[in-house]
């Protein structure tokens, strides 16, 4: 097997899991429906030459994008605010303005929205998805089409937005070099080296076949043929921002959300930085992952002793958890979730009830598990109207 990202021989995988669920945002109808979702197999590689982190196992026929998918996160207030500081940044910092916008796999459209409905920004915007809902809003200034993005697409762009989507992508150069064309790019995505040096185990899961460093992503943009690149982190450290332009250099970088930049933010012009420091984490989480879910196991067992324990969120994290220590569903009794659009469903795999937070109370939960720091305040204020259950981090 070679690296799909710069062809190196790539070695033995680190990470190797059987049978997991295709889709971790899917939620079944009913019990039997999650129990039997499709499944796959995980087999991640961390490439020696380039840092690039993918599923060799991958399958790409077996995903299947439609209406019934649902990984918006804007429900919540600390995401939304994530939203409105990205939007805030690429029309006040980065002179988005009066642009045609093109955004690839824009979900339900909260991103894209934002930048239309800026005041004063006179931006126009497509947005394709294949889960998203045909619509015509702004007076024809934005429009939503169901379908995924490609040659076919007739879409000019000035500017293209790609959040969330190219670790969905096992040819992630394709992707690259299919928006190209436009003179400037924004992207977001995972950052692997935040999973690895965190030892996040929830956080590799099928749909995320294609995961980066920064300089691995760097490198990738280079390789599709972009000029200028920079990257910094965002969202906790969790994820990446990228800008990229054809063939321009960047205007002075002033940092996401605000003027100035930290230490992270950085451009990667030497290929000698594009794998470094990659392999190891990844060897070090593979020695180390089998402790931390029997931890996981224990601990679970542990709270589930002194009452019903539920996991807040039925995103990618929570859904991987629960196949991870629970299979069965024995220890956790319900994963409680902010979408509505999820409640009343099933946990894809495993088949835990999917419930509003309000449900909590009378199901007698006593402790809800948190597995993203960066809902911990918002998920604090919420308990209190939950029945007041306990609150277990996964960095505690």
């Amino acid at each position: 097997m070679t690296c799909p990202l710069c062809g190196a021989n790539a070695p033995p995988p680190f990470l190797l899991r059987e049978s997991v669920p295709v889709h971790q945002n899917l939620p079944a109808a009913t019990r039997a429906e999650a129990i039997a979702a499709p499944r796959g197999r995980l087999e991640m590689v961390a490439c020696d030459g380039c840092g690039f982190v993918f599923n060799r196992a991958f399958d790409p026929a077996l995903p299947r994008y439609g209406p019934g998918y649902d990984n918006a996160q804007s429900h919540s207030p600390a995401f939304a605010a994530h939203l409105d500081a990205l939007a805030r940044h690429l029309v006040e910092e980065r002179g988005v303005r009066g642009a045609r916008i093109v955004e690839v796999g824009c979900g339900r459209g909260d991103f894209l929205r934002r930048l239309v409905a800026w005041p004063g920004a006179d931006n126009r915007g497509v947005g394709f998805d294949p889960a998203c809902e045909e619509a015509v809003e702004f007076g024809g200034r934005l429009r939503f089409e169901r379908r995924f993005y490609g040659p076919a697409c007739e879409a000019p762009a000035d500017v293209v937005v790609c959040r969330h989507v190219i670790e969905h992508v096992a040819d992630p150069l394709a992707l690259l070099r299919a928006v190209r064309g436009a003179p400037r790019v924004f992207f977001e995505t995972p950052d692997v080296s935040w999973i690895l040096r965190n030892g996040v185990v929830w956080d590799f899961f099928y749909e995320h076949c294609s995961l980066f460093s920064p300089g691995s992503l760097a490198h990738a943009f280079a390789l599709a043929g972009f000029g200028e690149v920079r990257t910094r982190s965002v969202f906790g450290e969790q994820y990446l921002w990228v800008e990229a332009t054809r063939n321009l250099p960047l205007p002075l970088w002033e940092g996401v959300g605000g003027r100035g930049g930290t230490r992270q933010d950085s451009m990667w012009r030497h290929p000698s930085h594009k794998g470094r420091g990659v392999k190891e984490a990844a060897t070090a989480y593979s020695a180390q992952e089998p402790q931390r879910l029997n931890r996981w196991k224990q601990r679970l067992s542990a709270l589930a002793a002194e009452g019903p324990v539920a996991l807040w969120g039925a995103g990618a994290k929570g859904v991987t958890l629960a196949g991870l220590v629970d299979p069965a569903a024995d220890l956790i009794d319900c994963v409680a979730d902010i979408n509505p659009a999820k409640q009343g469903r099933f946990v894809p795999g495993t088949g835990h009830p999917i419930v509003a937070p309000a449900a909590l109370a009378a199901r007698g939960v006593k402790t809800v598990v948190l597995m993203n720091p960066a809902y911990r305040a918002e998920t604090l204020s919420m308990l209190p109207a939950c029945g007041n259950p306990r609150l277990a981090a996964w960095d505690e």
